[in-house]
């Protein structure tokens, strides 16, 4: 036992027959053990020798003494005065453990936002314990970024390059053997590592800065508990940290004091099959390099996250015929005790609702929700409950991460965030984008049954995060605009395929359409019943992630072909139209025209719908800037179309490119929709009594909307695209100075009919001419989030050209139109060429 083990990285991490040691029943319906205070050793523990040894171990009864409390599960834990033991047995040496660390307790911190709240997650490691040498046993982390199997001669190498870091060292305190069993386990004390301030049981550096926390202070410190169980250890502390200054010059505030729990977890000793991504599905992906799986180079593998979900033994029959079955272990999901006890129904209905698209994978009652239950034991911190974790916070949010087994990308719990101001989110969305044809939406209290089922949305919505689902922007385009208008198509089916898209509620939809409730509010429609098939399908046929493949893409394919709903499109994708957020229908011009309606129903009646006894106007201003928002969106929408590429992933089985520019007539029509219901002043924002009531500002709401659209229209970024476009397709394209003569054309309309130019447009124009400016100088727009492109050649780009050409024309066009305009307009006029020409000469 004193000879080194050194760690063999990859060895059984490509084996693909399903874990046999995962147990069917939760831990957590089982009573936990009592602590017991441990006999002296008798009869199982061989005889002590007289004899003490002054260094080294020492018999097991002299440091596991008669006042010990311990606790039994994977490993052993005990407890001897202030001192805290493991009994480490010798078959889970070597064997990959999960430490999850999250906050049980926190201190108010002032600049807390998303994060800093009970049971938020800070941090997680792979680790192993080994037997060293000369009596120590090391703690290593794991790190399964590049994995060999000893086939190919690249495993030596792989492993000498991967050595795995030694994050602590402990004195092997004593040695056991059960004289009955014959095994053997050693005992280490990890009370100094347990108080000391690592990164293995604690903060993340990362989550550190985000609160602004410094060094642990020692002398307020201490381990409140530790306590083995079978699959996990629980570990409770209470730490005091330091703080950080803000910002250089800033004073450090108070110390924090948090309450911490680390859990401890043995992983499978056999991994969980994986089942390989593909971009035409989506999921969240654990990765690594592969250096066997090309015999010329290197492959990067991608696994999905997913739970494990097996029949019963004595159903696989059943399921290999197709009948449901419930799963060895379901996905259970606890709410959090401290959540509002109207709303935990509609919480637990949302985890709920996704039984029906298990049911497809088929799997019956393979997801639900309970209440947490009310045991003393239970702990909602614990990384083996997941669930839906209530946080008093100001933050207008929700979120679904988990927690995942890097080895196989089986998903071990979750962890919901909802925040409890994410109720004036899901207001603020109904009643801007469902009021008007939804009288319940025209407050600013919602009734509980219209919340609740909104929030049950939500609750559906970040439970397919932790299922492993991403966003899905892409669904909601697949359906003709005309459809989300029509009672009987909206009755038979939602209004997006997907809830996992930002498709909040159908916009579309007009008053006269008289659609039903299960038109508007998303429900699990029909990619994501699809995406829970493919990821979760049981297919014992298969003996590895890898065989599985070909029948997975024919799968793809063949229900591609059935039914466009089945796509996904990808959140990250900044040049397809089809793939935004917030956005409905196949053609984002005839559903911002639709949206639009519905917004102007809905200013002339903000003072009325936002009012509130014995309250000022405060709400009115707020719901405007919705309405603004809301507005801006149906426009970005639009804009994207305008120098878009649809990029359709596709394998080499399947026919068609993967990548097209928007068809020329398309973004003709996306420029024409934003000359009429932008750069043709919205005048339906301006209202008189929300301006002398509320005090909203209408010329900066909406110079601040044209401002974003035309800094999109015309930057670095759309020429780019446009020039390539041109260059590929000729004639067939729509170019980038057609798109400027169109701009101008609706931009500068005065300047050939002389007439006077309001402040509406003549903030449109200098917000045209500033972004012009942008591209030339390569700097950054205002409200751009772009990086500058500092010039110091010339450029391969032809966007400071057509900029510097437009700049040229404009200025020319300005002074003859000063020569015959009057007042502001000429004066309007003139300053603009002054700032054009010491803009042009300083760019010489």
């Amino acid at each position: 036992m004193n000879k080194l083990f050194f760690l063999a990285l990859a060895v059984g991490l490509l084996i693909t027959n399903q874990d046999v040691s995962a147990t069917s029943t939760s831990i957590f319906k089982k009573k936990v053990k009592k602590e017991v205070v441990s006999p002296k050793p008798a009869g199982e523990i061989k005889p002590v020798s007289p004899a003490t040894p002054s260094k080294g171990p020492r018999p097991y009864n002299q440091v596991i003494t008669a006042k010990a409390k311990s606790t039994s599960g994977f490993l052993k834990v005990h407890q001897v005065d202030q001192s805290f033991y493991f009994e480490l047995p010798d078959s889970i040496l070597n064997l990959d453990l999960l430490v999850v660390n999250r906050i049980s307790k926190a201190p108010v911190m002032p600049r807390r936002a998303f994060v800093g709240y009970a049971g938020d997650f800070i941090g997680e490691n792979v680790i192993r314990f080994e037997q060293g040498k000369d009596d120590k046993v090391l703690l290593r982390t794991i790190s399964y970024t590049e994995r060999s199997a000893d086939s190919t001669g690249m495993y030596l190498s792989v492993r000498n390059s991967n050595v795995q870091s030694i994050m602590g060292m402990f004195e092997v305190k004593a040695y056991r053997t059960d004289t009955l069993t014959g095994k053997k386990s050693v005992v280490i004390d990890v009370t100094d590592f347990v108080k000391s301030e690592n990164t293995v049981l604690y903060f993340d550096e990362r989550y550190k800065k985000e609160f602004a926390i410094g060094s642990q202070i020692n002398d307020r410190s201490y381990i409140d508990d530790i306590k083995a169980f079978p699959r996990n250890v629980e570990i409770r502390t209470v730490k005091t940290f330091s703080s950080r200054p803000a910002s250089p010059g800033d004073q450090a505030a108070d110390p924090s004091t948090f309450e911490l729990n680390s859990s401890v977890i043995l992983l499978p000793k056999v991994p969980m099959k994986p089942r390989y991504y593909d971009p035409r599905v989506g999921y969240f992906t654990t990765r690594y390099t592969d250096f066997d799986k090309n015999p010329q180079g290197i492959e990067r593998v991608a696994m999905i996250t997913r739970w494990r979900l097996e029949p019963k033994e004595e159903d696989m029959e059943k399921y290999l015929r197709g009948e449901l079955v419930e799963p060895k272990k379901p996905i259970e999901y606890y709410i959090d005790p401290t959540t509002p006890k109207k709303w935990v129904p509609y919480l637990i209905q949302g985890v709920n609702d996704w039984q029906k698209a298990f049911e497809q994978a088929g799997f019956k009652n393979a997801i639900y929700a309970l209440e947490a239950p009310a045991d003393s034991t239970w702990s909602i911190e614990s990384a083996l409950h997941s669930a839906i974790v209530y946080k008093p916070s100001t933050v207008p949010n929700a979120s679904g991460p988990h927690v995942h087994d890097p080895r196989s990308g089986e998903i071990l719990e979750s962890h919901i965030n909802w925040y409890h101001n994410v109720m004036s989110l899901l207001r603020n969305w109904y009643f801007i984008q469902a009021g008007p044809y939804d009288p319940r939406g025209r407050s600013m209290q919602f009734d509980d049954e219209l919340m609740g089922r909104l929030i049950r949305f939500v609750s559906a919505h970040e439970v397919g995060h932790t299922l492993g689902l991403r966003h899905n922007f892409g669904a909601s385009a697949t359906i003709p605009v005309e459809k989300l208008r029509d009672r009987k198509w909206l009755s038979e089916n939602n209004h997006t395929p997907s809830m996992m898209d930002y498709a909040r509620f159908n916009y579309i939809a007009q008053p006269e359409d008289s659609v039903p409730v299960n038109g508007i509010i998303p429900d699990i429609g029909i990619y994501d019943r699809w995406s829970i098939e493919w990821g979760y399908k049981y297919m014992p046929q298969f003996e590895s992630a890898e065989a599985e493949v070909p029948f997975m893409n024919k799968w793809i394919m063949e229900k591609l072909k059935e039914d466009p709903r089945y796509a996904f499109g990808t959140e990250t994708d900044p040049n397809d139209p089809r793939n935004q957020n917030e956005d409905l229908g196949d053609n984002a011009m005839k559903a911002g025209t639709y949206g639009i309606k519905n917004l102007q129903r809905i200013v002339p009646n903000l003072l009325n719908w936002t009012r509130e006894s014995n309250k000022d106007y405060e709400n009115a201003r707020v719901m405007y800037g919705e309405v603004v928002g809301q507005f801006g969106r149906y426009m970005g929408h639009a804009a994207k179309n305008v120098a878009g590429i649809y990029t359709t992933p596709k394998k080499v089985e399947e026919a068609g490119p993967v990548s097209v520019h928007v068809p020329a007539a398309i973004q003709k029509e996306a420029v024409q929709f934003l000359d009429k219901q932008l750069f043709t002043t919205p005048m339906w924002l301006v209202n008189r009594n929300l301006i002398e009531k509320a005090g909203v500002d209408p010329v900066s709401s909406i110079a601040g909307v044209q401002r974003s659209v035309l800094n999109r229209l015309i930057s670095r970024f759309t020429f780019d695209k446009l020039i390539q476009n041109e260059a590929l397709n000729g004639s067939n394209s729509y170019t980038a100075m057609q798109l400027m003569a169109d701009l101008k054309r609706s931009i500068f309309t005065e300047m050939n009919s002389g007439k006077t130019v309001d402040v509406y447009r003549r903030n449109l124009q200098k917000n045209y001419v500033n972004a012009l400016i942008t591209v030339l100088n390569g700097t950054v727009a205002p409200g751009s989030s772009a990086a500058p492109v500092a010039r110091t050649a010339v450029s391969l780009s032809d966007a400071t050209a057509i900029a510097r050409a437009q700049l040229a024309t404009l200025r020319t066009d300005l002074i003859g139109a000063s020569l015959t305009a009057t007042g502001i307009s000429r004066a309007h006029y003139q300053d603009l060429a002054a700032v054009i020409e010491e803009v042009l000469n300083a760019a010489k």
